[in-house]
C-alpha cells in the first residue's frame, strides 16, 4: 500500500495494548469488537487505526469477524511514537458524573497519569476504576493522542507523599490565595517530571497545607481571584501548564 493511502486514513481509532508491527495480527477485546461490528457495522476489509505509546499509530484492516471477536491485520505505520510531557494529575475524588468528566478532559489535555488521593475533606465514595479507565481510553481515541494516562488506585495523602518519587515536582493548587500565581510558577519551574495536585471541594485542611509546605519538592500556586470547583481547577491548571511548559507549543501531526 502506498504511503499516500496510509496518510489519508480517517477511520475509527482504537487503543491496542498489545504489540503493533507490520504484518502482525491483533485480536480485539470484546468491547472493541462489539463497537466495530454492532455500532459501526464494519466488516472484513474495513480500515481501523490502532495505536499505543510504544509503537505509535498503525493502519489496520479487519481480517476476520467472529461471533464475538474481531481480528485486525497491521498494514502500515501512520505515526511514529511521539514525546509527551510527563505531567501527573493528583485529585481528591468527587461525585461520579463530575469525576467521569474530569478524567475524560484531563486525558484530552495530555495528563500522563491520574492519581486519586484521599484528603481530610474528601467526600469519600468508592471509585470504579474500570469505568474511569474506559473514559480515559475513549478520550485518547477521540483526541488523537497516542497514549492513555495511567490510572492509579486511590491512596491516602500521607502514603502518597511518603512514596513520592525523587526528581518529580509537586505543584499544589492552593485556594487560600497565598500561592504563587500559576503563570509565574509555570514559567519558572524547570521542565521535567511534574505533578499538579487539586484538593477536594472545601479545599485542603490547614494541617495538610502546613505539612506540604515542609516538603522541598512542593510548590504552592494560586488559580486567580475566583473560587473554582475542583474539576474546573484541575483542568484550568493542567491547561496553563501545558500552554506554558508543556506540549501546547507543538502542532498536530495529522
Amino acid at each position: 500500500m502506498g504511503q499516500s493511502s496510509v496518510l489519508k486514513h480517517r477511520g475509527p481509532r482504537l487503543y491496542v495494548g498489545g504489540r503493533l508491527a507490520l504484518g502482525g495480527t491483533i485480536e480485539l477485546e470484546a468491547g472493541q469488537a462489539h463497537y466495530l461490528r454492532t455500532v459501526l457495522r464494519l466488516g472484513r476489509g474495513a480500515s481501523v487505526a490502532g495505536f499505543n505509546a510504544v509503537d505509535g499509530e498503525w493502519l489496520c484492516r479487519i481480517s476476520e469477524v467472529g461471533r464475538s471477536r474481531v481480528w485486525l491485520t497491521v498494514e502500515g505505520q501512520l505515526r511514529v511514537p511521539e514525546y509527551e510531557p510527563d505531567v501527573w494529575l493528583l485529585f481528591a475524588p468527587i461525585k461520579r458524573a463530575r469525576l467521569d468528566w474530569l478524567v475524560e478532559k484531563a486525558t484530552e489535555l495530555g495528563a500522563s497519569a491520574l492519581l486519586p488521593v484521599w484528603t481530610a475533606r474528601t467526600q469519600s465514595e468508592r471509585l470504579n476504576l474500570g469505568r474511569l479507565r474506559a473514559h480515559a481510553v475513549e478520550a485518547a481515541e477521540q483526541s488523537e493522542r497516542l497514549s492513555v494516562p495511567e490510572l492509579h488506585p486511590p491512596e491516602a495523602l500521607d502514603l502518597v507523599l511518603a512514596a513520592w518519587p525523587a526528581g518529580r515536582l509537586l505543584v499544589v493548587c492552593d485556594e487560600s490565595g497565598t500561592g504563587e500565581p500559576i503563570d509565574e510558577a509555570a514559567t519558572r519551574l524547570v521542565p521535567g517530571p511534574m505533578a499538579l495536585f487539586i484538593g477536594p471541594e472545601g479545599g485542603f485542611d490547614q494541617t495538610e497545607l502546613d505539612g506540604l509546605d515542609k516538603l522541598s519538592f512542593v510548590t504552592r500556586i494560586g488559580l486567580g481571584p475566583r473560587v473554582l470547583r475542583a474539576e474546573t481547577a484541575a483542568l484550568a491548571a493542567l491547561a496553563v501548564f501545558q500552554a506554558i511548559a508543556g506540549d501546547w507549543r507543538r502542532t498536530r501531526t495529522r
